[in-house]
């Protein structure tokens, strides 16, 4: 894989883009796309956002992403961006992945083929020492395991994999460790060759809904998740959607009928999850894979565009473009000027009915890049909402 590596300007200003007002990992793709970089993308934003009526918009400045960049390093950690050789091969192929990805730790164990260990905060004994055997057991077959450092199955999981290799992934910033109690977890963690990840700013700390955020990056980084306790409305199974919308093998640990904890499991078993009541169950649906790396699912080592993302691409999720920024500079949108007829044919051709991006662009004759500013800056305006199968609606 030919990897590119960022200056230093152009990583300022992909974390300057990314922390900006409203733009998530669709929005900055589509910005880059259309304007051939994060700075030339910088400039625009002030006319895009005057054109989607939304008026003033707040844009991070070069001295606060600067800010970051250092806060970062002085604790170790460091940026990788999309399309560089540390940024992990396998998240690549979500379409939701992060631009930027914030890590610490080492590089080696986000480069091995990974399982991610999810379940109930509130585990039970047994489910409790299955896990830990499953994650050790994994790992000494030379998988990564991943998972999101949360009390119960997560923290019992990452113990288990220390000596073999083990990642989190964090929901708030990499200096606000939740739960507390994990950071001593973490730290030993981080020495003993693992790493953490995130995508969140420094001094972020995590809100509710941030976990989900942070779930679809557990499975991404991942070849297949498997839940081993989880209630009906429990944040693991979001975990498993991500995984099955990914294309990431899904595998459910059953349980008693009469556990709570289990009811979610056995769900996903009858809805086709695989059954998964010993490792040698995942690996021996995983170890092929990684063998004859060609008869993994399409699309999972899809390798990015030189220099930018591919346009046709739109990600999963609509709420990953609400992404939380420290305190910005507000710059006012310029003069008013011509509204370019492209435009106007795009959000005339919407309505409150879902259509895909590639119908608006055949049906508008827009190229299908001028499409994707358009719905930028409907977003920005929220006048825009995504469904799934890369559709569009217009919220009226």
């Amino acid at each position: 894989m030919s990897a590119v590596r960022l200056s230093d300007q152009q990583r300022l200003d992909w974390l300057r883009l990314i922390r900006s007002d409203r733009i998530g990992p669709r929005s900055f793709r589509a910005l880059v796309n259309q304007f051939g970089g994060a700075g030339p993308a910088l400039e625009a934003l002030p006319d895009l956002a005057r054109r989607s009526g939304r008026g003033a918009l707040r844009i991070t400045s070069p001295s606060e992403a600067a800010r970051e960049l250092a806060e970062l390093e002085r604790l170790g950690g460091r940026f990788v961006a999309q399309g560089e050789a540390d940024y992990p091969r396998a998240l690549l192929a979500i379409d939701s992945a992060p631009p930027l990805l914030a890590i610490r730790g080492s590089a080696a164990a986000l480069s091995r083929p990974a399982v991610a260990v999810v379940g109930s905060r509130n585990a039970s004994a047994a489910g409790g020492s299955f896990a830990e055997r499953l994650a050790a057991e994994i790992g000494r077959a030379g998988f990564t395991i991943i998972s999101g450092l949360a009390r119960g199955i997560d923290t019992r999981a990452h113990r288990a994999s220390l000596g073999t290799g083990t990642v989190a992934v964090l929901a708030g910033g990499h200096d606000r460790v939740y739960p507390d109690e994990n950071g001593p977890l973490l730290e030993r963690l981080l020495a003993e060759g693992g790493a953490a990840v995130s995508e969140m700013p420094i001094g972020w700390s995590p809100r509710g809904r941030d976990f989900p955020r942070r779930n679809r990056i557990v499975s991404g980084l991942a070849l297949a998740v498997v839940v081993v306790e989880a209630a009906r409305r429990s944040g693991s199974l979001i975990t498993a959607r991500f995984a099955l919308e990914q294309g990431r093998e899904v595998f459910a640990v059953p349980g008693s009928p009469l556990d709570p904890r289990a009811e979610g499991t056995n769900d996903l078993i009858r809805a086709g999850a695989t059954l998964c009541g010993a490792a040698q169950h995942v690996l021996d649906v995983l170890e092929p894979l990684v063998r004859s790396p060609a008869q993994a699912r399409p699309g999972l080592y899809r390798e990015p565009e030189p220099g930018g993302f591919s346009a046709d691409e739109e990600p999963l999720w609509d709420e990953l473009d609400d992404v939380p920024a420290a305190p910005r500079t507000e710059v006012q949108p310029p003069p008013d000027s011509r509204v370019p007829d492209d435009r106007e044919r795009v959000i005339a051709a919407l309505s409150a009915m879902p259509i895909s991006v590639d119908d608006l662009a055949r049906q508008t004759g827009v190229p299908i890049r001028g499409v994707q500013l358009v719905l930028v800056e409907l977003e920005l305006a929220r006048r825009l909402e995504r469904h799934g199968g890369h559709a569009v609606s217009l919220i009226v």
